[in-house]
């Protein structure tokens, strides 16, 4: 099957659309990459999500929770309508350049807008981008909403990543763990053990929006943080967080870590750029590297918009020193891709009626087969039945 899988993490600047050929072969999951496009989203709806998902009050670093963004209903159904025409436009691009027309599915996790985590625990999700723009743009049925089912079986509804880091590393030598650097960072042990370390690029791509007064969106090759020092005091504020001393599996998001989150820690009271963009590396990397060692990891393999920023993987390589960090293309899923390809294996398990979650990974009841289906132009026809979940997932050259 020709599977189109559709990303927009909590950066929320582009839709990524991974194409890959997905087949069973008894209890194996092989899966050949076509390649990704990646489509940005134009400044007035990147603009709009920015208003949007921005707090009006800002929770004190020792919160523990976010604020709810004060959106409009008319904002809401509006924003919902440009994302999934976004995501309806990236899924045509991929069929048309990654599979040459010839797209079965769509799995699209839309644009995460709000997780409502208290503690350990959610109590909701939203994604915006409905499937319907899809559906009918691309002619495709469209597997989407995969969060909702695990948030709704008592999970945590992230990291959905989990299953397929699972599947994907299982039989590698040592105790392997998958870690990812979007907005925020999140691990992956081989026992099952997942859950957000804490802010990944969220907070370091905050701070440039402000010290730039929007003109920036993020330190590039992070120069900016490579030229300053870190702020002992404000790290340790930062580090005394509560999220970081909770129990997997938890998780997190911009409802906490955003620009006034570090107005209130008093970030932007007269420390210097580079010094407060140092300080944000620093955190990343520590508690990241808090979270690995706390899993007993002997070999990390990462993936994510983060690792290319060399400032940030050099702080956490040093941290995590003798247990190598290697990126993830060098087992054939490129850093960039890793997340659209993981919700493209999610569809796939979906049509075929197969679980997408791993209860230790999520904290639910039981595994879920995750999603809604939309049907395409001429409906959709499920696989013949009798297919089982897979043990383990192979990337074909």
């Amino acid at each position: 099957m020709r599977v189109i899988g559709l990303m927009s993490g909590t950066s929320y600047d582009a839709v990524d659309a991974a194409a890959a050929v997905l087949r069973l072969d008894g209890d194996t999951l092989l899966l050949r990459p076509l390649g990704m496009v990646s489509t940005p989203y134009d400044d007035g709806l990147r603009a709009a999500l920015t208003r949007a998902l921005s707090p009006a009050a800002a929770p004190a670093p020792a919160s523990g929770q976010g604020c709810p963004p004060l959106a409009s209903l008319a904002e809401v159904c509006r924003l919902d309508t440009g994302i999934g025409r976004a995501f309806a436009a990236a899924a045509v691009r991929a069929d048309r350049e990654l599979c040459g027309g010839q797209a079965e599915l769509v799995a699209s996790h839309g644009q995460t807008v709000y997780h409502w985590a208290e503690g350990n625990r959610v109590h909701g999700t939203l994604q915006l981008g409905r499937p319907a723009w899809i559906a009918e743009a691309s002619g495709l049925p469209v597997v989407a909403d995969f969060r909702a089912r695990d948030v709704a079986a008592g999970g945590q509804g992230a990291p959905l990543v989990s299953l397929v880091d699972l599947l994907w590393l299982r039989g590698r030598p040592g105790r392997v763990v998958a870690l990812n650097i979007g907005g925020v960072a999140n691990v992956t042990a081989p026992d099952g053990t997942a859950f957000d370390t804490g802010p990944g690029c969220a907070l370091l791509d905050a701070a440039v929006r402000e010290f730039s007064g929007g003109r920036a969106a993020y330190d590039v090759d992070g120069a900016l943080a490579g030229r300053g020092r870190p702020v002992r005091r404000l790290l340790d504020r930062l580090l005394a967080d509560p999220y970081y001393a909770l129990a997997p599996p938890k998780t997190t998001g911009k409802e906490v870590f955003h620009a006034g989150y570090l107005r209130t820690a008093g970030l932007f009271d007269g420390i210097r750029p580079e010094d407060a963009l140092a300080t944000l590396a620093q955190l990343t990397a520590r508690t990241i590297a808090d979270a690995v060692r706390s899993v007993g990891a002997t070999e990390v393999i990462a993936s994510g918009g983060g690792v290319r920023n060399p400032v940030l993987t050099g702080m956490l390589r040093e941290r995590l020193a003798p247990v190598p960090v290697r990126v993830s293309d060098a087992l054939g899923l490129p850093a960039a891709a890793k997340e659209a390809y993981a919700f493209a294996v999610l569809g796939f398990l979906t049509v075929h009626g197969l679980p997408g979650t791993d209860p230790r990974s999520t904290g639910a009841r039981h595994p879920s087969v995750l999603g809604s289906l939309t049907p395409g132009r001429d409906g959709f026809r499920l696989p013949p039945a009798g297919a089982c979940a897979p043990a383990r997932m192979v990337v074909e050259g």
